[in-house]
């Protein structure tokens, strides 16, 4: 009985670390008005009757910190990029060349900085609900089986390594947020 409340345990690790991960990858979305390759992650782009994320269709990297260069490997696609980088609503406006797709990121106004953290702790408490989830589970878990005749002293202990796991994944998301905060409200 140990082993399987120590395999469920690490399963809802699993869990927390998903959302953690995931929070990750959506904070690396939301723009700090820097050049990043991250912002174009999401976009999809037609290619030969398919869509196709814009990575497997064009090199994306940042020229400095405000400018973008798209090159996509067949010239054909310069158009199809550029319509899908409007229709994404990024509000950034391409400029095409003929060989290179350009994109000046703007500067973020007070009000945008202001959203976009807003919307980075709106992302942070999201994941934080995931984890609680997993953390009731595990909880609810450890209950059950002392019921069942697992040693109540050590169920204890098992939901002590519970809240233990959840306080350090819960300061990782406020030190993921703080990071993220401090990157949109630097000018």
């Amino acid at each position: 009985m140990e082993k399987f409340l120590e395999d469920y345990i690490k399963e809802g690790d699993e869990l927390m670390l998903k959302a953690l991960e995931h929070l990750t990858s959506e904070l690396g979305n939301i723009r700090t008005g820097k050049a990043s390759p991250a912002i174009l992650s999401n976009l999809m782009v037609e290619s030969y009757g398919a869509p196709a994320p814009l990575a497997h269709v064009a090199n994306v990297s940042a020229v400095d910190s405000k400018t973008l260069s798209i090159q996509p490997w067949d010239k054909s696609m310069l158009k199809t990029i550029e319509q899908a980088i409007f229709a994404s609503n990024l509000g950034i406006t391409p400029m095409n060349d003929g060989e290179f797709i350009r994109l000046t990121i703007p500067a973020l106004t007070e009000e945008r900085r202001k959203d976009l953290a807003k919307q980075s702790h709106a992302l942070g408490e999201e994941a934080k609900i995931s984890m609680r989830s997993t953390r009731h589970k595990l909880l609810g878990f450890i209950k059950k089986e002392v019921e069942d005749g697992y040693p109540e002293d050590s169920g204890k202990k098992k939901e002590e390594e519970v809240e233990k796991m959840i306080k350090a994944y819960y300061k990782k998301v406020e030190t993921l947020l703080e990071a993220k905060e401090k990157d949109i409200m630097t000018v």
